[in-house]
């Protein structure tokens, strides 16, 4: 059975990528950096490698292919050319690499089962350690078949609809991962309007000293249920709330009335 290690990846989608971040990431025992080929305008991998510098070795970085400054793409060749370039720009072997997004550009097996393989192929060939799959919406992909994955990066948390949710486990179930990352477990901002309206710590146990940060994150292992979040940040003090967070217990049964609610929502 897979366990949950409840750990935190550090994602660049909205980092400046800065030296003091890092550090502080790992002050804090992160060991895990995610970004992408089209990161910070295409240039994520190479900036990574010159901030980061003697701290890079510190961390296991993933990245992601599939997203080109003319668009999205599938095609085979040009997915292994990519994970060719991120070796050159990061300076080493990336410990993990995604195909983005693959529902940008597939709605058939035709598409999505050769550009699995030949991620699959590039840890093989020893260009990365191993691959998975980061989509932002799972429903398109739930029918289809693919070479099983390492990973599986899924979006998580609060805001995450029923039907993302549900698309997501079955993926789960289909591919059988070895893993599955969370992404994106406040929809995008601490600051959205949505967080001031309500207060996520009932689904804490214990919760009287948790911010509403740190609840809504901690709530995002389970929905659905991941083995680690990737959330960005530029602010250090953030940061460290959010690690915080993993020390709080989540109340599973206000979890399953929760998903019942979004159910029938759903059903209405």
């Amino acid at each position: 059975m897979r366990t949950t290690d409840e750990s935190i990846v550090l994602g660049l989608h909205r980092s400046g990528h800065s030296r003091d971040l890092l550090e502080a990431a790992s002050d804090l025992g992160i060991r895990r950096i995610d970004t992408a080929s089209n990161y910070l305008r295409h240039r994520s991998h190479e900036t990574l490698k010159n901030t980061a510098g003697n701290l890079l070795p510190n961390f296991s970085v993933s990245t992601k292919v599939g997203f080109f400054p003319e668009g999205h793409s599938l095609d085979p060749a040009r997915l292994r050319i990519a994970v060719e370039q991120a070796v050159r720009d990061l300076g080493h072997e990336p410990d993990l690499v995604f195909l983005h997004n693959p529902e940008h550009s597939t709605s058939d097996a035709g598409t999505l089962g050769p550009a699995c393989a030949a991620l699959a192929d590039t840890a093989r060939a020893g260009l990365c350690r191993s691959w998975g799959v980061s989509t932002w919406d799972p429903r398109p992909l739930v029918n289809l078949d693919v070479p099983r994955p390492d990973v599986l990066m899924v979006r998580a948390g609060l805001l995450v609809g029923a039907d993302v949710l549900e698309a997501a486990e079955v993926l789960v179930t289909r591919w059988r991962p070895s893993q599955v990352w969370g992404m994106s477990p406040f929809g995008g901002s601490t600051a959205q309007e949505v967080w001031g309206r309500f207060d996520p710590g009932v689904f804490l146990r214990g919760s009287a000293s948790v911010t509403k940060v740190q609840a809504a994150f901690r709530s995002s292992y389970v929905l659905p249920r991941v083995d680690t979040v990737a959330v960005g940040t530029d602010n250090v003090a953030h940061l460290r709330e959010l690690a915080e967070a993993l020390a709080h217990e989540v109340d599973m049964n206000v979890v399953q009335e929760y998903r019942q609610l979004l159910k029938s929502r759903q059903l209405a």
